[in-house]
Order: C-alpha cells, then structure tokens, then sequence
C-alpha cells in the first residue's frame, strides 16, 4: 500500500505544514468518512462545523480555516485544487493495457513507439501511427491514417475512425465514438441523398473525453477541439464544430454543426447549442441553456425556467403560449394612453 509522510506531502504540494510532519499517510476521503491514517479537505466555509468531529489524520485548508481545525494540516490557498493535485499521488486506477495481447488484429503498417500497450482483441488498421506510451484498451477500434500522439490512453471499446489525429497526453474513456459521420444530407424530392464526410478530426494535447461522447468529423473541413479541453459523458458534438483551448464541456452537451467556441470557456451540462454561431472566448453557459445566437461578449449566460410545481409550471406556460396577443394588447393600451 502506497504511504506518504505528512510533510513529504506537504513539500510535493507547496504547503504549509502545521503539526506533526512524521504522520504517514495512506489515502484521501471526505471530511464525514475520513479515518486515522487519511488526509482530507475542505473547500467550503459551509463544512467548518464537521471539522469538530473530523478523525482525519490532516486537513488541507486555507489560513481562513485553520483555527477550526485542531490537529495537523496542510494550509494553501486553494485547498480543492490541491486535492486534485494530491489525488493523484494516491490514484490506484489499473492501465486499460499492459503489453500487447496476442487477440490484438494489428496491420503490418501500423508504427508503433516505444513502450506500446494494446489491449485484447483491438483492431488496428493500415498507416495508423502510435506514438511512445500510448495505451490501447481492450477491444478498441483504430482506422487507417490515424496517429495518436504520446502518452494518450485509450479504455475499452472506444471507436476512432480513419484519419483522425490525436495529440499527446490524452485520455479517451470507454464507448467513446470519434470522427463518425457527421449529419449531412441533401434532399431530392421525397429522398435523403447522403453527403460523404471527406473532413477529419484533429485533437489537441492535453485533452480528456468522457465516456459515450460522439466526435463526429468534418464534411470538407475538419472538426476541430483544442489543447486542454476537458468534455464530459454523453456529449455530441457535431461536424466542423471548432473548440479552443482550456474550454471544458459538462455532460450531455448537444453541439450543431459548424458551431465556434471560444477558449477558456465553460458550458453547463445538457445545454443545447445551435449550428453556425460563434461563441468568444471567456463565456460561461449554465445548464440547460440553449444557445441560439451568437455570443460575442464575455459572461456568464443562461436560458431555460427553473424547476416549479405543476400547478404553477401550467399557469406560466399558458402566459408563454398566449405572450403574442399579450403584446398586441399592451400596444393597443399604450396607443391609448399617449392619445390622452
């Protein structure tokens, strides 16, 4: 079992060290099941009254916290970005692959770097490029003319089409789909007449997808996601849709095509943005929002109603249905008045 002294984990952190630096430390947890043995948090002044009854060894928190706290602890400025830092020394997540399985399908193409792991029963076809330490796990799917960068790590059963770049240092999760198909037809009469998708997909480094989200690629130009992009579960983002840097996606997010968002964005999770906008850099989307237009400052934004009682949610949507002739009414009294 992997174990930390205190105070070596408060010089890999940058923290200040308050108590006994000899504890040793095995494991991380919350405040209300934390034991004799882990190290805590707290990112909130709302949990300082459950510090009375904490048992854990040591607490990450700010000088602000520090008198409500009576045994060691580490203090920083920013206690919850800390402990994804921390996290990480104590992350026992297992390698989707270790080595290259015998059941692997791998053509005689295919460039493989150094320290390569490609888990049972993936297929990978012609001219695809792996970088040193990428991973591939179980039962994958890579297409040809694919090149994955350095480091990425791929879990079981995700999906990348032929041609798709993908930078270093990036993770993948299981179900994942990139660079199918974009929607895109043309109507003859009665009859739908698909459009090929002759664009790719090209991914930063740095970045992470969540599990079931769907990366379609560009019908003539590529769909493009930036460095540092974080997207959660479930998400669609359709084809040419291009994302900057540092933007991070919460799940479900629906994405029409040929849509631009800026860097350093943030877009809460089941929101619905249109197709052909632009969005700068610097927005927040809460959730549940639906985009239909531009967005060219930056902000915070948000749509929607929030959650009421069927009785009143009744009562508003008839006021919404009927806002048309609630409006010509209000002119026709406004007219009135000025005549007076």
């Amino acid at each position: 079992m992997f174990s930390i002294r205190l105070a070596e984990l408060a010089q890999q952190l940058d923290a200040e060290l308050h108590g006994d630096g000899d504890i040793k430390i095995y494991g991380i947890a919350s405040i209300e099941s934390a034991k004799t043995g882990q190290v805590t948090f707290l990112s909130s002044r709302r949990y300082r009254k459950k510090l009375l009854v904490c048992q854990a060894s040591a607490v990450v928190l700010t000088s602000l916290d520090l008198r409500f706290f009576h045994g060691s602890s580490l203090v920083v400025k920013n206690p919850y970005l800390t402990y994804a830092r921390m996290a990480q020394f104590f992350d026992s997540t297992p390698k989707s692959a270790i080595g290259i399985a015998p059941s692997a399908v791998i053509n005689n193409t295919v460039q493989l770097g150094k320290n390569i792991s490609i888990g049972a029963n993936t297929v990978i076809e012609s001219d695809v490029v792996l970088e040193d330490h990428v991973v591939i796990g179980a039962g994958c799917f890579i297409g040809e003319q694919t090149r994955i960068g350095e480091g990425t790590r791929l879990w079981a059963n995700v999906s990348i089409y032929h041609a798709v770049e993908i930078g270093s240092n990036c993770l993948i999760h299981s179900g994942s789909v990139i660079g199918s198909d974009g929607f895109g037809y043309a109507q003859d009469g009665a009859d739908w007449v698909k459009i090929p998708q002759l664009g790719g997909v090209i991914i930063g480094h740095h970045v992470e997808i969540g599990a079931c989200t769907t990366i379609d690629r560009g019908a003539l130009d590529n769909t493009y996601i930036g460095n540092d992009v974080v997207i959660d579960n479930q998400c669609q983002i359709a084809h040419n849709v291009i994302i900057g840097n540092n933007t991070a996606i919460a799940g479900g997010v629906v994405m029409a095509g040929s849509l631009k968002i800026g860097s350093y964005c943030m877009i809460g999770g089941a929101s619905v943005i249109n197709g052909h906008i632009e969005i700068c850099d610097k927005v927040t989307v809460t959730g549940m929002s639906m985009v239909m237009r531009s967005i060219t400052e930056p902000g915070i934004y948000s749509s929607g109603i929030p959650i009421q009682s069927n009785k009143i949610w009744r009562k508003t949507t008839v006021l919404i249905m009927n806002i048309e002739d609630i409006r010509k009414r209000l002119k026709i009294i406004e007219k009135n008045l000025i005549k007076k």
